[in-house]
């Protein structure tokens, strides 16, 4: 059985693109090219992948809108992105059309490899064997990742979930940004941030069923769930 993990290498620069398969075939990974978003698409559309790491700006179409219009047909295939870009209003912008992580160029290829086993859900065993949390109304299970309410499931994201794990863990006690971002992304700096906030409005909106369950933010420090 092949378990490795399945990645779209979404890349216009050939040469770049070839470098990053090649290094991530050596470790391990199992990759698939594309040159462009509408490349992206036709591949996608012969096979399913764990990841989809792509490049933002890209000719015929970019980064950007190849997540809006996957997430616009159905797939929920975590999508990270590698830009040159850093202004908050291009970061927004990435999560806001349906990315789950951003990658800064120049990047190490340790980190890219880090963040795409937690997209694909290999970096969170450790949290599978955790019993089921009772939150209000709702039974979360750690190891499916499904969050139960009045008999209707909804199956979250890895990273979702592990940030929902640890502040189970310490419920009632404010869980620091830095301490989730340093283990869940590997480094707590401002584009990893930005993605923390993004995932705790979508754990949210899975909890907003219940209005006595609260996610609060602790400016400054970190989240509170009561």
């Amino acid at each position: 059985m092949n378990n490795r993990i399945k990645i779209l290498l979404v890349e216009d620069e050939k040469m770049l693109a070839e470098i990053l398969s090649d290094t991530l075939s050596d470790r391990n990974f199992d990759v698939r090219l594309a040159y462009d978003g509408i490349h992206a698409l036709e591949v996608i559309k012969k096979e399913p992948f764990d990841v989809i790491v792509s490049d933002v700006m890209m000719p015929n179409l970019d980064g950007y809108s190849l997540a809006k219009k996957l997430r616009n047909e159905g797939c929920n295939t975590p999508i990270l992105f590698l830009t040159a870009l850093s202004a908050t209003e291009d970061v927004v912008k990435g999560f806001e059309t349906g990315g789950n992580d951003f990658l800064k160029k120049p990047f190490a290829i340790d980190e890219l490899i880090v963040r795409v086993k937690a997209l694909a859900g290999r970096a969170e065993v450790r949290d599978t064997q955790e019993t089921s949390y009772v939150i209000g109304e709702y039974e979360f299970n750690p190891s499916s990742k499904e969050l139960t309410i009045r008999g209707e499931q909804t199956t979250l994201a890895a990273r979702e979930a592990a940030v929902l794990v640890r502040l189970c863990r310490r419920r009632g006690r404010v869980v620091e940004a830095s301490e989730l971002l340093k283990e869940l992304w590997g480094d707590d700096n401002y584009f990893n941030l930005r993605s923390l906030n993004v995932y705790i409005t979508r754990l949210r909106n899975h909890l907003k069923a219940d209005p006595t369950v609260e996610i609060e933010s602790v400016r400054g420090v970190g989240y509170l769930l009561k």
